[in-house]
This record gives structure tokens, sequence and C-alpha cells, in this order.
């Protein structure tokens, strides 16, 4: 991928000035190291009336698939061959944003110690990129860099120029030119490659918020595509970006009443918090499964359909957990709880009690025999029902662990939910929803076609009229000793009350991947 800034010059201020705002010397063609390949700055041209400097970036496939664990581009990850045939060589996506940032660091911030007043002085700038990944098309090129004063060339790149007749690719060739600092047009191009190309090829993590606000300072509060702007380059993760909404419009009150951020924020006094925060349905869930499991004394558990691994994480605090087994169909999910969960951090004894494998759980799969309990957290419910018999003799049938802990929304709780349309179930890929018969109805002719005995309890408050947002089947095999934690029609493994509405937590994510 490769990327060029030109200026030109005057008498009193030559072109060549861009070389100190740079901190690259235009006689030198210099050699970085990123983490996806290598990063080159070099001058074509470097004279009193004209400079450019140009940043190419080789990006190594095989660094980037071991870096970034295989994420791929739009949501197809996880094909072997897509991990390093693909446009990212090419292409200017976040990689080259990530490039511009390491190679550039100093421009961006606006630091030049040789000559000071150069960062804060507007130049003539002619800034092109080859070929850019443009999901909106030419016409969100020109909504997302005309607000920002730049006159904008974005020319569609043909599929095929030996065959016109195909049409246009997403790809175009930008042309940018205005006269600006350097360093706001560093941090535009940063946030807005991203946005054009529409992912990211690394993990995204809660401080991506603070980049985007810095590298956004100055502009993006009053941009007109501001949400698009954020939510493509927080990959449209919904905590995330409300964050940043929510800060951007502090800022905006702040300036239009010219006073500091803080001063404005300060309803909450942080030293004196007295309000009982409710405990979120997702940890409530996690907590009865463990007292399940516990009071079954189970020492080596598998989580199928394991997604991010929050469960697990919660296993491994816990030394009766000897073996701890993460299953999911999603490389991504198992990519992400790896991540999560630091597994190449952790101690050679701790990291020995947790292996996270592929697989569907529509079929059987001998690696998953003889084990203590299994846990199906919120995932039943993402299963096709054609496709129930086949989860139910993978798990009960083929593995047949001594015990097995369930859990699944009770439909009947959603007209409690505030939020949630009446007839909608709670997640968008959800297949059905059981009311609280019709759970108990499957889970016991489950339990006797493949011997085991079935008790019931609530998760979350449970409400006199409709019961508790989630219900849990505990399944043991017959004759195995011990009483299980909760009692056929009543009882409560955690009464603690609960804030979050929808299908909270990792729940969804395992759910949804097992169904694929």
């Amino acid at each position: 991928m490769f990327l060029t800034i030109t200026t030109t010059g005057s008498a009193d201020r030559p072109a060549t000035d861009l070389g100190y705002l740079l901190h690259k010397h235009p006689d030198n063609a210099q050699q970085f190291s990123t983490a996806y390949g290598t990063a080159y700055v070099l001058y074509p041209e470097a004279d009193a009336q004209r400079c450019t400097a140009a940043l190419l970036l080789e990006v190594d496939p095989v660094a980037l698939v071991r870096r970034g664990q295989g994420k791929g581009r739009g949501g197809a990850p996880d094909s072997a061959l897509g991990q390093y045939v693909n446009d990212r060589p090419y292409a200017a996506s976040s990689l080259l944003a990530v490039a511009l940032r390491t190679v550039f660091a100093s421009a961006m911030k606006g630091q030049c110690t040789a000559r000071p007043e150069l960062p804060g002085q507007a130049m003539p700038l002619r800034i092109e990129v080859p070929v850019l990944p443009a999901r909106g098309g030419a016409e969100l090129v020109r909504k997302l860099f005309e607000p920002l004063g730049w006159a904008v060339e974005a020319e569609p790149v043909p599929l095929d120029a030996t065959f016109p007749e195909w049409g246009a690719s997403r790809y175009v060739r930008l042309v940018l030119e205005g006269k600006c600092r350097l360093a706001e047009a560093l941090r535009q191009l940063y946030v807005l490659l991203p946005v054009l190309d529409d992912a990211k090829h690394y993990w995204i993590a809660p401080d991506e918020v603070d980049k985007l606000l810095r590298a956004g300072e100055g502009w993006l509060e009053d941009h007109p595509q501001q949400r698009v702007i954020v939510g493509r380059y927080l990959a449209r993760r919904g905590a995330l970006t409300r964050r940043a909404m929510e800060r951007l419009e502090l800022e905006r009150l702040a300036e239009s009443d010219d006073t500091a951020a803080e001063d404005i924020d300060n309803a909450v006094d942080e030293e004196v918090d007295t309000e009982e925060k409710p405990v979120p349905l997702a940890v409530q869930r996690r907590e009865a499964i463990l007292a399940e499991l516990r009071e079954a004394k189970a020492a080596r558990v598998l989580d199928l359909g394991c997604g991010q691994g929050q469960l697990i994480g919660e296993l491994l605090k816990d030394r009766q957990f000897t073996e701890i087994v993460g299953v999911d169909v999603s490389m991504r999910a198992l990519h992400e709880a790896r991540r999560r969960l630091r597994l190449e951090r952790m101690s050679e004894r701790q990291s020995a009690r947790v292996r996270l494998v592929q697989g569907s759980l529509a079929y059987t799969d001998s690696r998953l025999k003889g084990y203590d309990a299994a846990v199906l957290s919120e995932v039943v419910e993402h299963v096709d029902p054609a496709r129930l018999p086949a989860l139910e003799y993978a798990v009960f049938g083929a593995a047949r662990p001594r015990s097995v802990v369930v859990t699944t929304p009770n439909v009947e709780y959603n007209v409690r939910w505030e939020s949630l349309p009446a007839g909608q179930v709670r997640h968008a890929d959800h297949r059905f929803e059981w009311t609280r018969e019709e759970f108990r109805t499957w889970a016991r002719e489950v339990g006797a076609r493949h011997g085991y005995a079935v008790t019931f309890g609530p998760v979350g408050p449970e409400d006199p009229e409709v019961g508790p947002p989630t219900q849990l089947a505990h399944f043991r095999m017959d004759g195995d000793n011990g009483s299980a934690g909760s009692k056929e029609d009543g009882g409560s493994s955690n009464s603690n009350s609960s804030s979050n509405g929808s299908d909270s937590g990792s729940g969804a994510i395992r759910g949804k991947e097992a169904a694929a």
C-alpha cells in the first residue's frame, strides 16, 4: 500500500520544510519495522519548489495472520485461504493508518524540535492514495473529506480495465488538495482510512476510544458524518461507540459554554458513591452455573459454545476445576477468548488447565468424551429447531458428561423489558425462545432419552407472574450421587436484581457462533 504527501514552496518557505515536519531527511530512504510488515519512507522529489514524501507499507501476510490471529475483512475471517490471499498488501486500510501513527508519530502530534514554528503553519498539501477501499463509494469519500476543507478527487477503480463492462470495483483513487497544518491532515487520514475501509485488521480494545478522540480533536466534534465515522472506526462496537459519542457531545457542550469538560461532567461525586448497583444478568448466569458445577464436584469441564471465554475466566479462578475445555465453531471467537484470557501470559501451570478447540455442536466429537460436566450457556436458542436433535445427541448421547448445565432465556419474562418491542425475541439471532413449560418439557424428554435426571432453577429475580429472566436446567446421570442446587419448580440459585434487559454478556455470542 502506498501514500504520497506533496507540498509546494516559495522563496521564504522552501518545500523541503516537509522533511523537518515529518522528521525524515529527504536525502535518506528509511525503513521501519511494524507489527504487520515493513514501512519505507522516501522522497521521489525534493527541492525548494516541490517536495513529495512517500510512505510504502510492505505487508507480510504471514505476520498479519500470526499477529491478528486470522482476523479478516468483512466478516469472513475464518477462511483459511482468505487469510493469505486478499487485498491487504495493496489497498490502503487500517494497517496503513497504523503505519502512519508509527512512522510519523511526532508529526501527528505537531512536534518539531528543530523548527518549532513549522507545525502551527498551514501549508499547501496534495495527498494521493492510489488504491483505497471505499465502502459507500466516491460519494461517501466526498462526504468525509469535503467538510474538512479538502478538494476531493475520488476516481473509481475499474474491476478490470480490459473489460469496462464489468463496471467499477469498491476501490477508488483518492486525491486530496487543500491548505492545512500537516498534523491535522495526518490525524484525519489516521481516522478516515479505516472508516472508508469499514474494517480493522487488529483487535478493537477500549483504548481505541481515546485514540479516536485524540486524533479527532479539532475536527470530529462538528463533522456532519460524525456518527458514521465513530461507528465504523470502532468496528460498530455498541458500548465503545456510545462512550465516544457521549464524550464528543460533552466536548461540544464545553466548547459552547467556554469551560472545561470536567467542569460540566461533575454531577457524580467520585469519592462518595452510595448507589447500590444491580448485578448484570450475565454475571448472575455465570454465578449460577459455577454454583451448580461446584455442587456437582466437577473437575473437568466443557464450555460448549464458549464464545469470548468469560465463563472460562471464572472457572480458572477456582482450583476445583483442573481441566477446562472451551469449544466454539468460530475461530474468531476462540482467538478473542485467547486474547481476553491472556493465555500467552499465563504461567505454565495455569495455562495447562485450559484448552480452546474449534468444533461444531451439531456433530459428535470424540475429543469431548469423558468429562465431568458440560455447560450450554445461552446456546440452544441460537440453534434451528430442526438441528436440536443433532446437538442433543452430540452432547448427551455421544460426549455423555456426568453433568450438563443448560441456561436459556425465559420468553415469558420478555414483557418486563421496557426496551423490547412486544413479540420480539431478545437477540436477532435467536431462532426461538421457550416458555418455562416448553423448556422443562424439552429437558425432561432429553433426560429420559439419555438417562439423565433433571432439576430446574431460576437465574435472576423471579417475577411472581412471569418467572425469572433466565431459566436453568441441571442434567445428572441417573444414579449419580449429590443433590442439585435447585428444586423442580422453584428455589433460587441466584436472586440478585438485574438491570440488563437484553441477552447480555457472552451468552449471545457463544450461542450465535454455536448455531453457525
